[in-house]
């Protein structure tokens, strides 16, 4: 019943995908969250704090311990850039998360989302969030901060 009720999810747009992401994530549901996943081995998730995990069974059980944690989180996405091609979609953006009976919100993360156009529509392939440097990001036109390291 499970692999059938995930067949049918269709997501005409990178962004339908994502909107499914987060819903999935702020219910923690988890068939809503594997749904949004493409079902191939070379997919990965990274964490904040965590190791690179690749597959689509350890990214199962990396969602399955998130979720029961039992905190209901909700997410507000700002800053958000786009890079879309035909079969690839790369999403940057700023989570702020709030976790429900926390009086204050948490620092945002930087999360990069990688959508790739499937026979079933556009699937999640790749995601990875990180805690911001700063709690707020800096943002110029003319290119980084002057305090800003290079790590890579």
């Amino acid at each position: 019943m499970e692999t059938l009720q995930l067949k049918k999810a269709l997501f005409p747009t990178p962004q339908d995908a994502e909107t499914a992401f987060y819903e999935a994530f702020t219910k923690s549901d988890l068939d809503g969250m594997m749904a949004v996943w493409a079902d191939d081995d070379e997919i990965f998730c990274i964490h904040p704090h965590g190791a690179r995990i690749s597959g689509v069974e350890q990214i199962r059980e990396s969602w399955r311990e998130i979720f029961a944690g039992g905190q209901t989180l909700s997410f507000h996405l700002r800053e958000q850039q786009f890079l879309n091609g035909m079969m690839l979609s790369v999403h940057s953006v700023y989570e702020q998360i709030t976790v429900s009976g926390e009086a204050r919100p948490r620092n945002p993360m930087v999360a990069t989302n990688i959508y790739l156009r499937t026979e079933r529509g556009w699937r999640m392939v790749a995601h990875h969030a990180s805690p911001c440097p700063s709690a707020t990001p800096a943002r110029t036109e003319t290119g980084p901060r002057s305090d800003a390291k290079t790590l890579h």
